[in-house]
């Protein structure tokens, strides 16, 4: 089934419920508050700047160099008192030195992992459309919801189902929640330049006249027999009020993936394998080789406590580890500063540690007769630091209009993110919420 036929499966199943939620409307007359009194819409925006010295796409050497500018828009329509239909578009373009160097020989200029090729595959588009549907019951106690996704990309398809139930009770001090989302997903395979003539189809040509070093390269590589993901994930909320200045909440999230867990495109190098060369880019040994098989465990817990009317203190940790070897830990801390009645200052650090996966070696730490092999970086062990700031502007009665669009609120923050692996990134995120008359 090609896209175009999922999102109009997804749209008529959406207006279906539509029309559902608009005929019990009809038949209750008895006034009720809204659960959203009216069409909201939020446009969110971002762009996205990374580097770094450990490329996977050049076997863990070379640079990490990538910006993005995403663009999303959320639009949460009230059908009546009791239902929301909510629709997700967004859109994200990158442009990628590393990814540029999945064909490193496709450019003007010497082929070399730290630098940039000016191919076609140094830039790219995703895409994105999620529709959800959620009911609440006449007591605002019991909470239901579904959702349909799809996002592609160049080499890449997903399609996502998933739903959720909360229950609030004890005066709504007490919430429990649990939410499970599948994933059907397809690659298209796409592997590093030099090692297409040596597939079972033998794509492309091959310079071997120009190789340096050792002239006699033979790649220990075949294509995958199957490109298809699935991934399935169950998670367990626990919200309670302690006292009417403190909530805590603890969660946990299971995952289970299945299928090509490996990304094409990453090469991997092996250290008892005599190295060869073009220009001054290292032909790969192989590609990244992972099992076909993931089971990840996440628990945490927040700790949100307030202060006063102007200062609220959030705190977060989380403990994750799956059957790949890795262990990781995350805390958080926000202190929300309500400066004026509109105005809310946000800093906010995080921290993270992990360790690494089994399968993780450096450039030219894996060797040939390895069964599993990868030299992604974010598999490795590595510390982070996060450190962030925001501010928001709040208008609850939309002075502010636009035609017939009220004005809510605007939400900017900034994250500068520091790995001990030379890798950082910073990120500026911008959100602008509307109401329609």
């Amino acid at each position: 089934m090609n896209s175009f036929k999922i999102i109009f499966t997804t749209g008529l199943f959406l207006l279906s419920l539509s029309a559902i939620a608009q005929k019990a409307q009809d038949s209750t007359k008895v006034y009720k508050k809204r659960v959203l009194e009216t069409t909201e819409i939020d446009f969110l925006t971002s762009y996205y700047a990374q580097d770094g010295d450990n490329a996977a796409v050049s076997g863990g050497i070379g640079t990490e160099e990538l910006t993005d500018i995403t663009g999303t828009f959320v639009i949460s329509i009230p059908l009546n008192e009791d239902d929301v239909l909510t629709i997700d578009a967004g859109v994200s373009a990158y442009t990628s030195a590393s990814s540029s160097n999945v064909n490193p020989f496709d450019g003007r200029q010497p082929a070399d992992p730290f630098v940039a090729s000016s191919g076609a595959s140094q830039a790219d588009t995703w895409a994105n459309l999620t529709g959800s549907y959620s009911h609440s019951s006449d007591d605002r106690n019991d909470i239901s919801s579904i959702k349909v996704s799809v996002s592609t990309e160049y080499d890449y398809f997903s399609l996502g189902f998933g739903g959720g139930y909360t229950k609030l009770f004890n005066e709504k001090n007490t919430e429990l929640s649990i939410n499970a989302n599948v994933f059907i997903d397809k690659w298209n395979a796409i592997y590093p330049s030099e090692l297409r003539p040596f597939g079972a189809n033998g794509i492309g040509s091959f310079r071997t006249s120009e190789i340096t070093g050792n002239t006699n390269y033979s790649p220990n590589f075949t294509e995958f027999d199957s490109e298809g993901r699935n991934t399935y994930s169950l998670g367990l909320g626990f919200s309670q009020i302690l006292h009417k200045n403190l909530q805590g909440s603890l969660a946990l999230d299971v995952v289970q993936q299945q299928g090509l867990l490996s990304t094409p495109f990453q090469r991997v190098y092996f250290g008892d394998v005599d190295d060869s060369f073009i220009e001054n880019f290292h032909l790969a040994d192989d590609i990244e080789r992972l099992p076909d098989s993931r089971l990840k465990i996440a628990v945490g817990g927040r700790l949100n406590w307030y202060l006063n009317e102007i200062v609220t203190i959030r705190t977060f940790y989380r403990y994750y580890f799956d059957n790949w070897g890795i262990n990781s830990h995350t805390a958080s801390i926000e202190m929300p500063i309500k400066i004026t009645d509109k105005f809310t200052l946000y800093p906010s650090y995080r921290f993270y540690n992990q360790t690494a996966a089994d399968y993780f070696n450096p450039y030219e730490g894996a060797v040939s007769t390895d069964a599993f092999y990868t030299s992604d970086y974010d598999l490795s062990e590595y510390t982070a630091n996060q450190y962030g700031f925001g501010i928001s502007y709040t208008d609850i009665f939309t002075k502010m209009r636009i035609w017939k669009l009220g004005f809510k609120s605007i939400d900017l923050k900034f994250y500068q993110y520091d790995r001990d692996t030379t890798f950082s990134s910073s990120i500026i995120t911008a959100g602008f919420k509307f109401e329609i008359d």
